[in-house]
């Protein structure tokens, strides 16, 4: 069973997938990273999943490229040794900002953000 937490503040909107993020859970997270697509700036925070199969990570990265196809900026906080491990393993760091705490994405947001905002 996967719960997915959704908060909004004044500086990003925080999405929290709570459980596993499988074949079976997939489509739950799918569509939740596709509502919050046209947010301008999100933080996905992967702390309270205990694994992370092929499918998840497929569905996260598909998130990520929808909100950034509409001009958002997107952060992943991860405080799992073992998904962190999975993350840099696939090269997924490399696309977008890993940080091991909510106020270290909130940050690498804030540091991608236009000199304007």
């Amino acid at each position: 069973m996967l719960e997915i937490e959704i908060q909004d503040s004044t500086e990003y909107t925080l999405c929290r997938p709570v459980g596993e993020l499988d074949a079976y859970t997939v489509t739950q997270f799918r569509e939740a990273l596709g509502e919050l697509a046209s947010r301008p700036r999100l933080i996905i925070d992967l702390s309270a999943v205990p694994f992370m199969d092929s499918a998840g990570l497929g569905a996260l990265i598909g998130g990520i490229r929808r909100a950034r196809e509409q001009g958002g900026e997107v952060a992943v906080a991860c405080s799992r040794p073992t998904l962190t491990r999975l993350l840099h393993t696939t090269g997924f760091d490399r696309i977008v900002p890993v940080a091991a705490t909510i106020e270290g994405a909130a940050g690498a947001l804030h540091a991608a953000a236009p000199a304007d905002d």
